[in-house]
């Protein structure tokens, strides 16, 4: 199988955060022993999307892939220009609830063959939905770099006070719908110093995670939930706000919490981790569940169902066995 990602979302020197899941789920997939998978990926800037139409026309010209698929909705658009058997897309939020973006991906989905968001709750704002079929496919959490570190050897690194009481907000400050008022407010509330991510190189995430007491994910609204599996992954206490898959990932695991936000009840909940010296709970394995490698097996079985290739991999066999989704 004979496969080309196209993206917008990579990391670079100016921004290594930018799509660092969209590059875990490549890692992922050529990790998977599959046999004939074939994987060339094509990655461009923010914006220039007709630029990248032009230079994937002349890089791939005369060239047919078995499947072509598509990060983000705008970028179906230059993903077109390469033949295929199947084009695919996965939808990550923005292209779906910004007004512009959102029509210019409207307009892209009848020309493509498979539709994918990265959670059930995005998945309902596709046109045509629940009679538009749309595949649940993340990115998934990358548990081989996010998981337990010891907590004062971060904090020693990160240049942090051995006896502070942190809570992590897990996104840049200035991005309105991620409500860092809400997170500076119930820090405030707990007598707690807050931490903010942006721009920061992926590879320290998993420091600044474990560093804290807990994280806090108080968003209006999320594409899928990264930064909670992440927390469940290095298992930290976190605090999140039922959007997403939020609600899914942390359900039944003691010392997470999602609930709609409320100052009074989510400083109750974090005061709990702030006045323990190395707050633990027991959520590693469900973020195993989300894991890249999973979402990774579950994009591989999707491209083959559409191809109507045998389904071989991990993710139709759990299938096979009646073994649910995360989400279900």
């Amino acid at each position: 199988m004979r496969v080309l990602i196209v993206t917008n979302m990579w990391p670079s020197a100016e921004r290594p955060e930018l799509g660092s899941f969209v590059r875990d789920q490549l890692e992922a997939l050529r990790a998977i022993d599959d046999g004939d998978l074939e994987l060339d990926c094509f990655a461009f800037p923010p914006g220039g999307y007709a630029a990248a139409a032009r230079e994937l026309r002349r890089t791939y010209a005369g060239q047919r892939f078995d499947v072509v698929h598509a990060h983000f909705g705008l970028t179906a658009w230059p993903s077109l220009v390469v033949s295929a058997e199947v084009h695919g897309l996965t939808l990550h939020g923005t292209d779906l609830r910004h007004r512009r973006s959102r029509i210019i991906t409207h307009a892209a989905l009848p020309f493509i063959d498979l539709v994918g968001a990265a959670s059930p709750d995005l998945a309902q704002a596709v046109p045509g939905y629940p009679e538009r079929k749309v595949e649940i496919l993340p990115c998934g959490v990358a548990t081989d770099r996010f998981r337990p570190l010891d907590r004062q050897e971060a904090r020693a690194e990160l240049g942090l006070r051995s006896d502070g009481r942190y809570l992590l907000f897990p996104a840049d400050p200035a991005r309105p719908a991620k409500r860092f008022d809400r997170a500076e407010a119930v820090a405030t509330s707990c007598d707690a110093e807050i931490l903010s991510l942006g721009g920061i190189d992926p590879e320290q995430v998993p420091l600044w995670i474990n560093a804290a007491n807990a994280v806090i994910v108080p968003s209006d609204r999320e594409g899928f939930g990264l930064a909670v599996l992440e927390a469940l992954a290095c298992e930290v206490p976190v605090c999140c706000t039922p959007t997403g898959i939020h609600e899914a990932a942390t359900r039944g695991v003691d010392g997470a919490y999602c609930q709609p936000y409320d100052e009074l009840s989510w400083r109750d909940q974090l005061l709990a981790s702030l006045d323990q010296p190395d707050p633990r709970i027991q959520s590693r394995s469900r973020a195993e569940e989300f894991s890249a490698t999973q979402m990774a097996e579950r994009l591989l079985a999707a491209w083959r169902a559409k191809l109507d290739v045998p389904l071989d991999s991990a993710a139709a066999r759990n299938e096979e066995n009646g073994k649910s989704t995360p989400w279900d």
